[in-house]
């Protein structure tokens, strides 16, 4: 069973709730914030989450998560934090895992409402530590829902992003925030956050278990990742998710290949645990697809940039109460500007639903229309925007060295990744010039092309050897795939050139058509009745 968003009540917080106990009209004043005091909504909702993740009632426990936790958030604790972990813990008997999944979620609101202060980014490592430890070698018998447990490796991430563009942020340092830094130089390494991403994969065995359940061993996915028999599903989906963290921090790190090896053990072109939850999907697919366009291997990032935003399309008015929805619509729209610098640079069309290319047409066809003209200096100033608007916010992860002059270099590697890839725009540019004269022929002389293209023979085999470079890339499984959609071969001195076919989807035209049809003969219908 997969427990997405749903915006509701648990059963048993609802009839607190509906009885009026302890929940103000307006949310508690930022200046009179005590965090040792406990409102009665917020005591109850403590004991009953305690005793449903106790129980292992994942349904309630997500309704509370989900619902209750977000509904007590807008209502009370709209400019504070919640209240502190120590003042809760006597309800719930001190039961250290549970004030850790507490905390959690307490750090997570915090970043999403306030400006965390440089001690709480450090005691907010320190809990997730000892959460993570817990889970890797202590006994967790509970199960919590995919949404929670995504949302952990999700935050962690985010947290361990924020926390180095903020030490990147030098210049408006205080003397003591800079003293905090040097006493906590371990917190938010990169190392320590990639070690534990990696050793929850390693500690849950998912990978043999994603292996064991195509040999149909296992059913992993079948359940989405939850234990029916009574066992825990926090290690094994911790770990599932974490092959997901890998992918994303390698991306914000400029490591490609390397994340995209990582993400090996998920087969995204099935349906699977990281499709349970959307922000999941999208994240994962949004990371994969950038991965492959810096990699230059455009059809892959194209084809499931496609699948997810046609889902998206598909499904986003039953998200519309999720805390995720503003997150949901932003991915999308920067995936369509990554999808619109993929056509760009491989126009090839045919790998794009018809509904995709319509969204993608209405918001970008101007500006990818002058991205496609090898001349024109204004393109690659629209591939230098729509790049920086939907490209990730990468880090740089090492530590400062203090004693030089304090400056920001928290541009530095975005900087550096927007060089990178505009400078391929740039080598990719004049083979968009050869393309469009390649589709006008199916055979024409070297001489002649080099005419139409201003430049010397030697010049423009040169280019057509780049092209055949650049169309041509090695896939993660060391297979050389194509991304050309015009492909040639040279013979003496005359260029032969292949157009690649696709085949006609008869199907799908006929299904449109259908469709139309039976909207004609209900408006014809409602005609008569008139």
């Amino acid at each position: 069973m997969a427990y997405e968003s749903s915006g509701g009540y648990g059963r048993d917080y609802d009839d607190v709730y509906d009885d009026g106990v302890g929940i103000p009209s307006s949310q508690q004043d930022a200046s009179s914030y005590d965090p040792s005091y406990v409102p009665d909504a917020v005591r109850t909702f403590v004991v009953i989450l305690y005793r449903h993740i106790r129980e292992k009632n994942v349904y309630e426990i997500h309704q509370m998560y989900e619902g209750s936790f977000q509904k007590l958030s807008e209502r009370m604790f709209r400019e504070t934090p919640w209240p502190a972990v120590e003042a809760i813990a006597p309800f719930v008997d001190n039961d250290h895992v549970f004030c850790l999944l507490y905390q959690e979620m307490w750090f997570r609101h915090l970043y999403a409402r306030l400006s965390p202060t440089p001690r709480q980014r450090v005691d907010s490592w320190d809990n997730y530590c000892s959460l993570f430890q817990v889970v890797l070698h202590g006994v967790v018998n509970m199960q919590l829902p995919n949404q929670w447990l995504w949302d952990m490796i999700d935050e962690f991430i985010y947290q361990f992003q924020s926390f180095c563009q903020y030490r990147a942020k030098l210049k408006s340092k205080t003397e003591h925030e800079i003293a905090l830094l040097k006493q906590f130089d371990q917190a938010w390494n990169v190392y320590g956050v990639l070690n534990f991403l990696q050793a929850l994969v390693e500690k849950s065995n998912i990978i043999n278990i994603l292996e064991s359940e195509k040999a149909g061993l296992e059913q992993f996915t079948a359940t989405d990742g939850y234990d029916y028999s009574g066992g825990s599903n926090v290690l094994k989906v911790l770990g599932y998710f974490s092959i997901v963290g890998l992918l994303r921090v390698h991306c914000l790190l400029g490591d490609y290949s390397t994340g995209l090896k990582c993400l090996t053990p998920i087969d995204i072109s099935q349906s699977g645990v990281y499709t349970s939850v959307i922000g999941s999907h999208i994240t994962t697919i949004y990371h994969y697809g950038f991965a492959n366009l810096m990699l230059r291997r455009y059809v892959d990032a194209m084809r499931e940039f496609n699948k997810v935003l046609l889902y998206i399309m598909k499904t986003k008015q039953y998200h519309q109460k999720s805390p995720q929805f503003d997150q949901i619509l932003k991915k999308n729209e920067q995936m369509y500007a990554l999808l619109a610098i993929c056509l760009s640079l491989c126009p090839q069309l045919k790998l794009v639903d018809e509904s995709v290319n319509s969204q993608l047409r209405e918001k970008y066809g101007e500006k990818m229309a002058r991205m496609q003209r090898y001349d024109d200096d204004e393109a690659y100033a629209l591939y230098d925007e729509l790049f920086s608007y939907a490209c990730p916010k990468f880090i740089t992860p090492s530590v400062p060295n203090y004693e030089e002059p304090l400056v920001n270099y928290n541009q530095d590697a975005y900087r550096l990744q927007l060089k990178l890839f505009l400078y391929e725009v740039k080598q990719q540019q004049l083979l968009s010039g050869v393309r469009s004269f390649l589709k006008l022929y199916t055979t024409i002389s070297i001489g002649k092309l080099a005419t139409y293209m201003e430049v010397d023979e030697s010049t423009l085999r040169t280019i057509l050897m780049s092209y055949k470079h650049k169309m041509h890339v090695v896939g993660n499984d060391g297979k050389v795939l194509s991304n050309a959609d015009i492909d040639f071969y040279i013979n003496e001195d005359t260029v032969h050139v292949v157009e690649s076919k696709s085949g006609k989807h008869y199907g799908d035209f006929f299904l449109r058509q259908i469709l139309k049809f039976e909207e004609i003969i209900g408006e014809m219908d409602r005609i008569k009745l008139d």
